[in-house]
């Protein structure tokens, strides 16, 4: 199969477009930046240098391609109708890719005894999110699902928190690179408030696998939530000070002079709740996710051994 994945230099699309090569599949993966292209090519992607908003570039190699996963901007709206539009009526494969910050709650890092499920897109579900980037992304994933009526084998695979090293150009993910990030500029592991806020979690490698599953068998339309687990942010963030051998964890100070994270981010992102179920992933497409603790991760090999200040191997 010939796959076009958008954000095919990054975490997610880089990692993904390695493990379809891996499976015996041909890969075209669009980046924006023209040195990253050679990285691509490394590893076995034929780069397209071009942005989402280059929809001659998006509606053409998706015409050519036998599948298309988007994995490069969950918000990008311009984006996914443009792939939806040059898949229509073909049957072939759409997988896009979101994020569970679309059911976050709170912002004060105290945790949340909500848990949703996979029917909240659903019709008469009256879900509907609070914040307005949420509602916007929520808006695309419809865009995607709806797809399935225009002849598009669409699929929204929506992530918990990943965590594990990238196996493309991109190493770290989005929301343990910035803990970690934080802790090393300012000498000490940082959560908002108690961190008593939980996210769900999966691992990288369990995504891909995901990825490959649903591009080969996915019914069109279909919603899915990818977690394997759950954890706290004050567990997260000790496993994280034991693994940098730093002082445990202080409530995060957005005034202090060596804080990288923007108020927004730090509160709607690291201070919210977002657990979810993956059930579908199992039932429809046999997904069984190999790695099972993220704590267990941060401790042992947040930090390999090879990488500059890690321990020796």
């Amino acid at each position: 199969m010939h796959v076009f994945v958008t954000g095919a230099s990054g975490y997610i699309g880089g990692t993904v477009a390695t493990r379809l090569i891996r499976a015996g599949h041909t890969v075209t993966g669009l980046t924006r930046d023209r040195a990253k292209a050679e990285a691509l090519a490394r590893i076995g992607v034929r780069p397209v240098v071009g942005s989402l908003d280059d929809s001659h570039v998006l509606t053409e190699q998706a015409r050519h391609a036998d599948a298309v996963i988007n994995a490069a901007d969950s918000d990008h709206h311009g984006a996914a109708r443009t792939l939806v539009a040059a898949l229509a009526g073909s049957g072939r494969p759409l997988i896009h890719t979101s994020g569970s910050s679309i059911v976050g709650i709170g912002t004060d890092g105290e945790a949340s005894a909500t848990v949703f499920d996979e029917d909240i897109l659903g019709e008469g579900s009256g879900w509907a999110p609070d914040h307005p980037r949420r509602q916007a992304r929520v808006a695309v994933d419809r865009l995607v699902l709806a797809a399935a009526e225009q002849g598009v084998r669409s699929a929204v695979l929506c992530h918990s928190l990943i965590y594990g090293h990238g196996r493309g150009p991109a190493r770290d993910s989005v929301l343990i690179a910035a803990l970690v990030d934080q802790a090393r500029a300012s000498g000490v592991v940082q959560r908002v408030g108690a961190g008593r806020n939980i996210w769900s979690n999966v691992h990288i490698d369990d995504v891909a696998d995901l990825y490959l599953l649903a591009l080969e068998g996915t019914p069109p339309g279909t919603f899915y939530f990818v977690e394997n687990g759950e954890e706290s942010l004050a567990v997260m963030t000790d496993a994280i000070a034991t693994a940098l051998g730093l002082p445990g964890p202080r409530p995060w100070d957005p005034d202090s002079p060596d804080n990288l994270w923007h108020p927004e981010f730090a509160r709607h992102a690291l201070g919210s709740n977002s657990r979810v179920r993956a059930t579908r992933a199992h039932r429809l497409l046999g997904w069984s996710p190999r790695h099972h603790s993220i704590t267990a991760w941060l401790t042992t090999d947040l930090i390999p051994a090879t990488a500059p200040g890690g321990p020796a191997s």
